[in-house]
């Protein structure tokens, strides 16, 4: 009866060397990750970061959550949570989608926390102008909101800021952050802002504002196939005055919801917003979650 390897005990020069390729012995095997849109890469070269938001001819557009795009080759070369992935073009419709790589991203920027609950409310709040704010912070920061265990109410105007903060009565361990639109020099926004930075709450409240008349013109005019916001005479109402220049229907307060849906409908990451509203909303999670507060 041959031998068997049990017979020898454990074979110290393995199987045949021509078995397989043993010329990929010893290689440590990167993992491919299709460059879809929103997934977050880091270039090992540089260090800079940013989501895909497109693919050309071989090539992956990258943008950083300042709105900085670069363009580099496909291949490899890049990071996901400090680990090697080789980014190669998504699969076609129809074909079958490769396996993400390394941890997920909120769509934010953030990593995702897995399997997680979202935490008890804190004290501590969020206030924003309107609806359409509150529907868009939640779309990019709500993960991450709901892992902390912050609530965003709104306003329905700055003009009520003053009373609400009454009502509230903030407080050490009990802070407001207020994001506001169109915060510039010279604006009502801007003179309510100081005064509440004097007032008897100023200690526990921080209000941050963008530049835009509305929160839609902190979507990229690209995600909606426009190259610009339309500019809307005085004394036009901005929304109605942006849908008739867009073609949409603006007849009815419904029209308006809708125009809201689609643009909200094309956000899809942190990529697809204005850089200037990107850090006002993070300045404000630091500050209503700072436990020194």
């Amino acid at each position: 009866m041959p031998a068997t390897f049990d017979d020898f005990g454990p074979d110290r020069y393995g199987t045949d060397v021509l078995a397989g390729d043993w010329r990929a012995r010893g290689r440590t095997q990167i993992p491919e990750l299709a460059a879809e849109r929103d997934v977050v890469v880091e270039l090992a070269a540089d260090g800079f970061c940013g989501a895909v938001v497109g693919v050309e001819k071989g090539t992956v557009v990258l943008e950083d959550r300042f709105g900085k795009r670069r363009m580099y080759p496909l291949g490899h070369g890049f990071l996901v949570d400090g680990k090697p992935v080789r980014l190669v073009a998504p699969a076609r419709a129809g074909a079958p989608a490769a396996a993400p790589a390394g941890r997920l991203r909120t769509a934010s920027g953030s990593f995702a926390v897995e399997s997680s609950r979202a935490k008890v409310a804190l004290p501590s709040r969020i206030f924003v102008e309107g609806r359409h704010d509150a529907e868009l912070v939640e779309k990019i920061w709500g993960a991450d909101l709901r892992v902390e265990g912050v609530v965003v109410e709104y306003l329905e105007g700055v003009d009520r800021l003053e009373e609400l903060l009454d009502e509230f009565a903030p407080g050490r361990g009990r802070r407001v952050g207020v994001l506001v639109d169109h915060l510039v020099p010279g604006s009502k926004e801007q003179r309510i802002a100081e005064r509440v930075a004097r007032g008897r709450h100023g200690a526990h409240v921080l209000v941050v504002g963008h530049p835009f008349i509305d929160i839609w013109q902190a979507v990229k005019p690209a995600r909606v196939g426009r190259e610009a916001w339309p500019v809307i005479p005085r004394g036009t109402e901005w929304k109605h005055g942006v849908c008739a220049a867009f073609g949409w229907p603006h007849a009815e307060q419904a029209d308006i919801a809708r125009a809201w849906q689609r643009i909200l409908g094309q956000v899809r990451g942190y990529g697809d917003l204005e850089p200037a509203l990107l850090g006002r909303v993070e300045e404000l999670i630091d500050f209503v979650t700072d436990p020194e507060g």
